[in-house]
This record gives structure tokens, sequence and C-alpha cells, in this order.
């Protein structure tokens, strides 16, 4: 009788190894470059400027609303691309997996990953698998790196934004990091909080058709929009204001944040985008975004000021302002 966790012996490089890796990622990942089975895969690229990133997911728990570590680790690594303009095309994918491990939880992340890549339109060409001892790391640990294009005239970067830019997101606030919160900690809400986790590379590539001057795109993931928003503040020398009643964020999510006394702008997004581009553009690009099924809840929050360089304020409801100060150590751990 086969097996039905992972055992030492699949970690090894010899036949056990090699039966894993057929019965399961070559399977779910089969294409031209990866079937070649060689130390490294060749691929075709286009002249240009090449984006290149990498990641590594520990997300607890492995398998949450809306997603799983295997999409997580796609949507993620194709939006690091996205975010300077790329379009992704090819990524690599390390396993480490702990001995134990269920078989049928392997097989779900990894049909997960597959048909993730299949929807963003890229392929996985390379990867590696290792076995450590029971306890010695938690279920399964992923680390991913990708490569993309960046068309010609592309400038996107966290040190573009200028002061009169408008500031937009293509939808909801803190859905993943209380999505992956709530499944751990067992907490039930009337309805179920799901990961908006996804790859953004459409809808990205619609705004760049729709405006080459976008100078600004990040995805919020760990630390959230503010800590992002800190970020770009910082490297563009720049004031950022955010509008507290623009602020999209569901109300269960609103609802679990304040029951755990949390705050929303800090906690983690994988299916966001923060876009930052000349006001001139704002409705133009508001309305390609509203048009792709991933922004049609797009939004304008605030706007980018020469008043306090480097720092995020909210202007509130009542028309004080606030402070948004960067996130000082882990308010959610293990959500990416």
């Amino acid at each position: 009788m086969e097996p039905q966790t992972i055992q030492l012996d699949q970690g090894s490089g010899g036949r056990a190894t090699h039966e894993l890796v057929q019965d399961i990622f070559v399977s779910a990942f089969k294409n031209e470059y990866l079937l070649e089975m060689n130390d490294s895969a060749l691929v075709d690229v286009a002249c240009g400027r090449i984006a290149m990133t990498t990641d590594s997911y520990v997300v607890d728990p492995v398998i949450f609303p809306g997603g799983d570590i295997g999409s997580l680790a796609v949507h993620g690594t194709v939006n690091d691309l996205s975010m300077r303009g790329a379009r992704p095309l090819y990524l690599t994918v390390g396993f480490i997996l702990e001995e134990g491990l269920p078989l049928e939880i392997l097989r779900t992340v990894v049909s997960s990953m597959g048909e993730a890549a299949r929807e963003a339109g890229v392929l996985i060409v390379a990867g590696d698998t290792k076995v450590v001892p029971h306890g010695k790391a938690d279920k399964i640990f992923v680390n991913t790196a990708g490569v993309g294009v960046v068309p010609a005239g592309v400038d996107i970067s966290g040190s573009n934004a200028s002061p009169g830019d408008a500031l937009l997101i293509n939808g909801t606030i803190g859905d993943h990091g209380m999505a992956v919160l709530c499944k751990r900690e067992g907490l039930a809400f009337e309805n179920e909080i799901r990961s908006d986790s996804a790859s953004l590379n459409g809808l990205v590539a619609r705004m760049i058709e729709t405006c080459a001057q976008i100078r600004v795109l990040r995805d919020p993931t760990r630390g959230g929009v503010a800590t992002t928003l800190n970020e770009i503040a910082q490297q563009s020398g720049v004031g950022i204001r955010l509008f507290e009643e623009s602020l999209p964020i569901r109300d269960d999510v609103a609802g679990a944040c304040e029951l755990l006394g949390l705050d929303p702008l800090y906690v983690a997004n994988e299916g966001k985008v923060l876009v930052i581009l000349p006001a001139e553009a704002e409705a133009e690009v508001l309305r390609a975004m509203r048009e792709h099924p991933l922004g049609k809840d797009a939004c304008k929050i605030g706007e980018v000021t020469d008043k306090d360089p480097g720092r995020v304020f909210l202007r509130t409801h009542i028309g004080g302002h606030r402070l948004v100060d960067m996130l000082r150590g882990e308010q959610l751990p293990r959500i990416c």
C-alpha cells in the first residue's frame, strides 16, 4: 500500500523523489520547458528590460477561505512582477515539505498552484523539493521566483509619486489577512470572510494601456495599505493624504477587526493594487479598472501632497487628521 503522507525518503533524490515529482508536480505544472527535466530551463524572452522577483510563503493555515499556499504563491509572485508594469512569463518553485504531511494536502496545493498559473498565463518551468524531519518545518513552505518583461516606455516605481497625484485602489481592504486569521483561530461570522488572493497582471495591463503615465503600482501585502503607503512616501519624498470616508472596507472585515482590536489599514491584502497617477488621468483609469472583474470596486482613496514629506495622514470623517505610521512589529504573523 502506498504511503498517504510525505516520507523522508521522498526527499533523498532517489526513486521515491522521482516518483513524487512525476506524480504530483510534473502532472500539475506540465509544459514544454518543464518536461525537458534538465537542471535549468532555457526559455524565450523578448529583447528589452527583464523584471525578476522572488518570495517565500509560510502561511498558516495552508488552506484558507478563498485560496491556499499554492495559489497564493503564484498570485504573489505574478503581482510583484506586475507592480513594475512587467508582463509575467515564467515562474520557478521550491517546496520544503515536512515529513508526515498528508499527500492529499500536497495534491490540493499543487493542483491549485497549477490552475493559478494557467489563469495568470504564466509557466512554471523549474522547481525543487526538499523533505525535512517531522517538527523541523510546519507542513509546507513554498519559495518562488518570477521573470517578466517590461514594455518599452513603461516607468513604474515607488519613487515616482508627485504632489497633486491621485491615489486609487481596486477594491476592499484587509480581506486576505482577516480570512487567514479567522480560519486559524476558528472565528465564525455570519458571512465567511474570504481572501482576495488573485493575479493582477490582466488588470494592470489594462490600466497601462489606458494610461502610460501611471507613476506607482504597489500591492499592499504584509503591513497592509498603511505600511505600503509609508514606503512610497519615503521613496518619493512626498506626503500622502488618505480620506477615511472613501476607504473601501467590508462590514464583516471591519467588524472582525474591531472585535480583535486590529486596524484594517495594517491588515494584509493579496489581490489589491495601490495606484498613483496624474490627477487628470484618474477618471479614465477608474473607468478601465471598473470594467475588469478585479477592479469593479475601484475608487479614489487619497492624494499625494508636498506637505509632510515621507509621512501619511488620514483625514477623518470629522475633518481632523491623524498620523498613519508604518507598522511596528507584526500585527498578524504567518499570513503570506
